[in-house]
């Protein structure tokens, strides 16, 4: 099978976002779509996250599907998953002071690329062993036990659960309890222990509709199926969250089924476009999609020593570029988006220049 173009592009728009959304010039003055929903709700940012899961389930039932299980793919997915976890902590231990590295007590353990080698770890595993029905089965389970966990389960000092952001939400009492002080907030975080199993439930998703694209249906009926299983995803997810809030921190249900419904819709979209009607995504989406960790791995390296190596007493780098080259906004929110965009067009450009010299790493 050729190389999916579409996929590549949803890939491409998903680090762009990433990149744009984790680099305002001032947090201060954020357009609101640009932000994460304070806690239940989901806005335009609640959905680069999931989309790059759902992304990797894609991708999962592309790489994997004609392939003869043995103890040499398990090795590799292993590999790829720590390489992935590894990445992750490292961004985590960067500091500005000799020797760059963060005091034990002060890293921060969850994070991004940890969440997504894990949840790549297992859904691959999954995805070899079981067949769609046995899939759709454990998504089932997952998004359904994890419900009634968090809605029933009474905790260790029998109060009631609740899905406020507060230590009576079970995801916030886990982590607590065992990462401690390893957290993004003191009470919480968004790629905590938890939340990561409803993770896996969205990547699961990814292979299922990447097993639709990939079918011998004709491209009309696969886009019909594609459709179907965007209305299914987005109905049962939009309903479920009348009982179980759509909430990213904790990854609640109905926001993996919105997420991936949304996902699907727009890789139908892109599909639609780049596959059957031949029409190419900007060259630039293409160039960040063949190097899309690396790049978002040199993106947070970056941004944390922009704001941790410090110019001057009252200015760190990030700040520093800020106040002098974009003072002449008036509108500061424009001031900060402008910012942003000028970040997203040097990674653009250094994945242009990957892209030229044929660099391609993978992890």
């Amino acid at each position: 099978m050729k190389r999916l173009e579409s996929l590549d592009t949803l890939r491409g728009i998903t680090i762009t976002g990433m990149i744009l959304v984790n680099n305002p010039g001032s947090w201060s003055h954020v357009y609101a779509p640009l932000l994460h929903a304070k806690w239940h709700g989901l806005t335009p940012t609640d959905l680069i996250f999931p989309f790059f899961l759902f992304i990797v389930g894609v991708s999962i039932s592309i790489a994997y599907r004609n392939k003869v299980i043995n103890r040499n793919i398990y090795k590799k997915i292993l590999t790829r998953s720590f390489k992935l976890i590894g990445l992750g902590l490292l961004i985590n231990t960067v500091s500005p002071n000799f020797p760059f590295v963060e005091t034990i007590n002060q890293i921060r353990i969850p994070g991004v690329l940890q969440r997504i080698g894990i949840v790549f770890l297992c859904s691959s595993f999954i995805f070899l062993k079981y067949d769609t029905k046995k899939i759709i089965i454990i998504i089932a389970f997952i998004l359904l036990s994890y419900y009634l966990f968090l809605n029933f389960m009474p905790l260790p000092d029998g109060k009631s659960p609740t899905f406020d952001e507060s230590s009576n939400n079970w995801v916030n009492y886990i982590d607590q309890t065992i990462l401690g002080s390893h957290m993004w907030k003191p009470i919480s975080d968004p790629e905590g222990l938890l939340s990561t199993i409803p993770a896996i439930a969205t990547c699961l998703l990814g292979t299922l509709i990447g097993k639709i694209i990939l079918s011998r249906r004709n491209d009309k009926d696969k886009l019909k199926r594609l459709l179907w299983c965007t209305l299914f995803l987005l109905f049962s997810g939009y309903l479920w969250g009348y009982l179980f809030p759509i909430n990213k921190s904790i990854w609640s249900s109905s926001y993996a089924l919105v997420t991936s419904g949304w996902g699907t819709l727009t890789l139908a979209i892109a599909y639609y476009i780049n596959d059957l009607k031949r029409i190419s995504s900007p060259k630039p989406i293409i160039y960040v999609s063949q190097n899309a960790i690396i790049i978002y791995f040199l993106s947070m390296i970056i941004s944390k020593f922009f704001y941790q190596i410090k110019v001057n007493d009252k200015q760190n780098i990030h700040s520093w570029i800020f106040d002098t080259i974009f003072v002449f906004f008036k509108d500061l929110k424009l001031a900060s988006f402008s910012y942003a965009l000028c970040v997203v067009l040097f990674y653009l450009l250094l994945a242009y220049s990957l892209y030229k010299k044929k660099i391609f790493i993978k992890v």
